[in-house]
């Protein structure tokens, strides 16, 4: 069975960036996963490359550009639905407009998991998604 997982930005900073102890957590979390495809938007596309591109690192920005073509990440769109649902979960929840957004987008696309480290989340996510909230060692 195919499992769809949204990363919140910061999972995949954290990971390609090599950022402790984050990095090898979330390394070790994905390790015993199989059948896992990557959902993604083209915001979070936005802040990955925001450091790289402002700091001139090339090699950091070609490490984002490589992961967002792999196979097994899915970028969706973020339509006039997702904008709607996220502006329900901002009001509701009083979360901001980019957590909103990834967090509406991971439940309008059918994701199974929505993974970040912003424990902000976990009551707009509940009975909606699963969510793997990441915590520091």
């Amino acid at each position: 069975m195919l499992r769809r997982l949204y990363p919140d930005s910061c999972v995949l900073i954290y990971r390609l960036q090599h950022v402790e102890p984050w990095a090898e957590q979330i390394a070790r979390a994905l390790e015993p996963l199989e059948n896992l495809q990557f959902f993604v938007t083209d915001l979070t596309r936005m802040e990955c490359r925001v450091l790289p591109l402002r700091q001139g690192d090339a090699e950091l920005l070609n490490r984002y550009d490589l992961f967002f073509k792999r196979s097994d990440v899915v970028r969706i769109p973020l339509d006039g639905k997702v904008f709607d649902f996220a502006t329900k979960l901002r009001a509701e929840y009083l979360l901001k407009t980019p957590d909103a957004l990834h967090l509406a987008a991971a439940i309008h696309s059918g994701c199974d998991e929505f993974w970040t480290n912003d424990q902000r989340l976990v009551r707009a996510a509940e009975n909606r998604i699963r969510l793997v909230a990441l915590t520091a060692p």
